[in-house]
C-alpha cells in the first residue's frame, strides 16, 4: 500500500492513525461475519451522540468488556455483569446503551434462529449486494436513506434498540452494505 501521506481519501478521517486505518482497510468493505456484523451494530449505537473517533479508541476496551462480542454470551448477562459493564471506564457507561446491547444480543440470535442467517437478513435491505455511491464531496452523502429506514423499522419491531436510520446508514456504510467512498478517494476505485 502506498504511504498513507500520499493518498487521497475521504475528507473525514483525522490524522489519527487508528481513524486512517479504519477508513482505509474496513469503511465500505462488504462484511459477512456474524460476530463482526454484531460488533458493529453495538459500536454504531454506542456512538450516538458521540464521535467516531471516541468508539474506534475504545474498541478493543468493548471486545474485552462484551465478551468479544459473542451474541450467545452477552444475551445471558445479568445484573452483575451489568453493574460491571456501567464502572468499566474502558466503555462508554450509559445504562441506556449497555441495555441495549444486551437486549440486542437476544435480539439476534432471534432473528438468526428465524432467519437462518443475521447476515443474510441484513443483506437482504440492499438485495445482497453493496450499493456503491461516488458523492462528490461526504456533504453528498444522506443520513438516512429508504434502505436504512426499512432496515431501523424491522429491527425496532424486532426489538432492537439504538437502531435509528441515521445509526443504521452508519452501520450500513461500515459494513460495506452501503459504499460511500468521495470521487478521487483512493478507495473509491471502479468495481468496489
Amino acid at each position: 500500500m502506498p504511504k498513507s501521506e500520499t493518498l487521497k481519501r475521504c475528507a473525514w478521517p483525522t490524522a489519527d492513525p487508528l481513524y486512517l486505518r479504519y477508513h482505509d482497510e474496513e469503511w465500505g468493505v462488504p462484511q459477512h461475519d456474524e460476530r463482526k456484523l454484531f460488533e458493529m451494530l453495538v459500536l454504531e449505537g454506542a456512538q450516538a451522540g458521540l464521535s467516531w473517533i471516541t468508539i474506534l479508541r475504545k474498541r478493543e476496551n468493548y471486545r474485552r468488556a462484551f465478551d468479544g462480542f459473542d451474541a450467545e454470551k452477552i444475551a445471558r448477562y445479568g445484573a452483575k455483569k451489568r453493574a460491571a459493564l456501567l464502572a468499566d471506564e474502558g466503555i462508554v457507561r450509559n445504562r441506556l446503551k449497555i441495555d441495549a446491547a444486551i437486549g440486542n444480543a437476544r435480539a439476534f440470535l432471534e432473528v438468526r434462529e428465524r432467519e437462518g442467517s443475521f447476515d443474510r437478513f441484513l443483506w437482504s435491505f440492499v438485495d445482497g449486494r453493496p450499493i456503491v455511491r461516488r458523492p462528490r464531496t461526504m456533504k453528498d452523502v444522506p443520513v438516512s436513506t429508504p434502505e436504512s429506514d426499512a432496515m431501523s423499522k424491522e429491527l425496532k419491531a424486532r426489538g432492537f434498540r439504538f437502531v435509528g436510520s441515521t445509526i443504521l446508514y452508519a452501520f450500513m456504510q461500515a459494513c460495506g452494505l452501503v459504499d460511500d467512498h468521495v470521487r478521487g478517494c483512493f478507495r473509491a476505485k471502479k468495481g468496489r
